[in-house]
């Protein structure tokens, strides 16, 4: 169960963002598998052979179209969102629950954060950094309680993995004060406006 879970995430993963990609622009299907390749590689969510039954199963829900045909070893098949598409897209963005904080899904999240409603980009972050701080946390605990009884290249190799997580901790927190800040500006902003039609009707 917990194997069929962990795929159904990464085709969760993938979809998002095919979509994502569609919505910038439509694009063959060796432009698609680079792009994705690019986003999704780092994460090792993605394969080649992950990349087509998504498409035809997103061709079947009527979220993306197909024009062109296949010619020799490379598809001349342009892919396109469909207006399903592109609301099956916002809806996939407003998700902000624990799915969006984890390891390979966060990083697409990110990726379309241009295209999300500034509440869920402040709810991933801030539910990403509790994630880390939880792990770091975990980390810290254990690297006290195995200090005395792992060699040094182990306890290096731990001391790696919790600065890596306490600059990701940084990093995020940068970000909410940076997002923070810009929705301080635009409720000034909306305010003043306010402020100068009311002066003008008056």
């Amino acid at each position: 169960m917990a194997e069929a879970a962990k795929r159904s995430g990464r085709a969760g993963v993938l979809e998002l963002a095919v979509l994502g990609l569609l919505h910038e622009s439509p694009m063959h299907g060796y432009e698609l598998r680079k792009r994705l390749n690019a986003m999704l590689g780092t994460f090792r969510a993605f394969s080649y052979g992950s990349l087509y039954p998504c498409l035809k199963e997103m061709l079947a829900a009527g979220h993306v179209s197909a024009d062109g045909e296949e010619s020799g070893a490379r598809s001349r098949i342009v892919y396109k969102l469909t207006a399903d598409g592109k609301e099956h897209l916002q809806n996939l963005l407003a998700e902000a629950g624990p799915s969006s904080w984890e390891d390979e899904n966060f990083g697409v999240h990110f990726a379309f954060f241009a295209q999300t409603d500034a509440d869920v980009r402040m709810r991933i972050l801030e539910g990403r950094r509790n994630r880390l701080e939880e792990r770091l946390d975990h980390v810290k605990t254990s690297l006290s309680r195995t200090r005395e009884r792992v060699d040094s290249y182990t306890l290096e190799l731990q001391k790696h993995g919790l600065e890596s997580v306490e600059r990701e901790v940084r990093w995020l927190t940068e970000l909410i004060a940076t997002e923070r800040a810009a929705g301080s500006e635009t409720t000034t902003n909306n305010k003043s406006d306010a402020v100068t039609s009311s002066d003008v009707n008056a």
